[in-house]
């Protein structure tokens, strides 16, 4: 399951730590996927805004399927982008969450 669920959709610098609080990061690797999770979730607010009001009667013709599943590949798409590191938001919040966890060990 997604940790889709515990992200705001608007990303800020005060919900960085939010993020590191809830993840229950015990690990590194549950701690990137929960950063990647987060940028898959930037991702998709800012890709539905692209995809919003284009038409579906195209060369492909996709009517009413094609703008009931567009939420869906849109998704997709946000997280393959996540998972590319392409932008980097990714990386970003999860040096904040090592150094927040770094902080609350010492």
């Amino acid at each position: 399951m997604s940790s889709f669920g515990i992200l705001s959709a608007q990303p800020s610098a005060s919900t960085v730590p939010e993020i590191a609080k809830r993840s229950n990061a015990g690990s590194k690797e549950k701690m990137r996927a929960t950063a990647e999770d987060y940028e898959a979730v930037y991702l998709n607010t800012m890709l539905s805004q692209m995809f919003t009001g284009l038409p579906t009667d195209g060369m492909f013709h996709g009517g009413a399927a094609e703008e009931t599943w567009r939420g869906m590949l849109v998704e997709e798409y946000s997280k393959s982008i996540a998972k590319s590191g392409a932008l980097g938001v990714a990386d970003a919040i999860y040096r904040d969450m090592l150094r927040i966890q770094e902080a609350k060990t010492q």
